[in-house]
């Protein structure tokens, strides 16, 4: 559903630190995705990725259509960096499309659209 929460993302320094230090803390289980690591959580699945610490954690909401979505948060005054519609077509088939945004005061907020 449009607006929902559909996924996070935590952006740490360590990765296989990140894994020990939640995995011990949640229990939650980590699949090794290249640099960093999808996260098996009970609810809304997460992600792990190095280079961002202190950064995060970032909130990505469901949307239907990403670049409509993209386009709307432009008409309102928020930001979405440099996004173009490109993508990895073997990751967007696995995780969908996401874009990290702010709104028209500077807070981020991410934009996840699923694969279909």
């Amino acid at each position: 559903m449009n607006g929902e929460l559909s996924f996070f993302e935590l952006g740490v320094g360590d990765v296989a630190r990140a894994r020990d230090f939640y995995g011990a803390l949640f229990d939650w289980e980590f699949v090794d995705e290249g640099n960093g690591a999808t996260i098996e959580t009970p609810n809304i699945p997460g992600g792990v990725h190095p280079g961002d610490a202190g950064a995060s954690p970032y909130v990505f909401f469901r949307v239907d259509d990403l670049k409509a979505a993209v386009e709307r948060v432009r008409e309102l005054g928020g930001d979405t960096g440099d996004w173009a519609e490109t993508d990895d077509p073997d990751a967007a088939a696995r995780f969908g499309r996401f874009v990290l945004c702010k709104d028209d005061q500077g807070s981020p907020f991410g934009l996840h659209e699923p694969p279909r």
